[in-house]
């Protein structure tokens, strides 16, 4: 007997006029089928009807069950500095730009928040340890050094203790960090994302209001797959992407002062072509910037009339400009 499917047979049923009688049998290619097929039809109309609504339904559930954005009480704006993958500065850079958002324009207030749980680097580049107090309403205060208030996972735990957390558990704390730090008032709000396009990324996102995100990834072919990926997911929640940082675009000698490219060309500028966005700057592979990471004073602090330092307060100024560009 001939194969046939039900699009094929609501295709023949529509062909046959209405005035033939139902009780004639509808051929279908080769294949007979008895007037009792029509009856089935009408019944999966309805099921298919029936599916359309209960699809309607489950949408419609699905948008209530979205948490609701709330800004974070006397933050102005939320910038997020993310990366597709691990090792590639993005906490390095994240820390560095907080620092050269108020070394441009000394009358804000710029706060940094460590939102990868479970490998924070915020308490040992900006040299903080101990645990925050709490205000009268129960609300953790923030660690200050270089007059940036920072919160960590890192403050909550031992130093070398492992966060063997399964997802609610981290999306719970990731709530905390968020709704329960008494920031005061601020112009920004700098987040240092944990690598990857996850749990997290989807509940911080969800949940407050961002006015940017900043991508950072080195020129290297692999790392740019997966920041692209961190581009794309940004873009599908409606976050604006600021742009890109080539991190560790260059390599100079101190020596003899000759440049070597070591993971690649303009890589991350082919990207942000590709992407339609720009690219912020370009941050060199130095051994000022990993040696002040290490000892907790950050480059920008330490050494701020340094190239090094000169990289991230451009890094940072463009982050401004970019953002107004979003707003206007």
């Amino acid at each position: 007997m001939a194969q046939f499917n039900y699009s094929k047979l609501l295709h023949a049923l529509r062909c046959i006029p209405q005035s033939v009688d139902s009780r004639f049998a509808c051929t279908l290619g080769r294949v007979q089928l008895p007037p009792v097929c029509c009856k089935h039809l009408i019944r999966f109309k309805s099921l298919g009807a029936a599916d359309r609504g209960l699809q309607e339904k489950q949408r419609q559930h699905m948008a209530r069950g979205l948490p609701k954005q709330k800004p974070i009480a006397g933050v102005k704006r939320v910038i997020v500095v993310a990366s597709g993958k691990g090792g590639v500065g993005k906490s390095t850079t994240a820390v560095n730009l907080a620092l050269g958002l108020m070394a441009n324009n000394p009358s804000i207030s710029v706060g940094l928040l460590d939102a990868d749980v479970y490998g924070p680097s915020v308490p040992k580049m900006m040299n903080l340890k101990g645990n925050p107090e709490l205000t009268d309403n129960n609300l953790m205060r923030p660690l200050v050094n270089f007059g940036v208030p920072c919160m960590s996972m890192g403050f909550l735990v031992e130093d070398v203790a492992p966060i063997v957390w399964r997802g609610l558990m981290v999306m719970s704390a990731i709530e905390k960090l968020l709704r329960q730090v008494d920031w005061g008032r601020l112009d920004y709000l700098v987040v240092d994302m944990p690598p990857g396009t996850g749990d997290v990324q989807l509940s911080i996102t969800q949940n407050i209001p961002i006015a940017g995100a900043v991508i950072v990834s080195t020129p290297q072919d692999i790392a740019l797959l997966d920041a692209r990926r961190g581009a794309e997911m940004f873009r599908k929640v409606n976050v604006p992407v600021l742009g890109l940082v080539q991190n560790m675009s260059v390599f100079q000698c101190p020596k003899c002062h000759h440049q070597t490219h070591i993971f690649g060309t303009d890589g991350a500028r082919e990207l942000a072509n590709t992407l339609g966005v720009e690219v912020l700057g370009d941050i060199p592979l130095h051994l000022n910037i990993r040696e002040t990471s290490d000892t907790g004073r950050p480059v920008v602090v330490s050494s701020p009339d340094s190239p090094e330092a000169e990289a991230y307060k451009k890094v940072a100024a463009s982050v401004v400009r970019r953002l107004e560009d979003c707003s206007s």
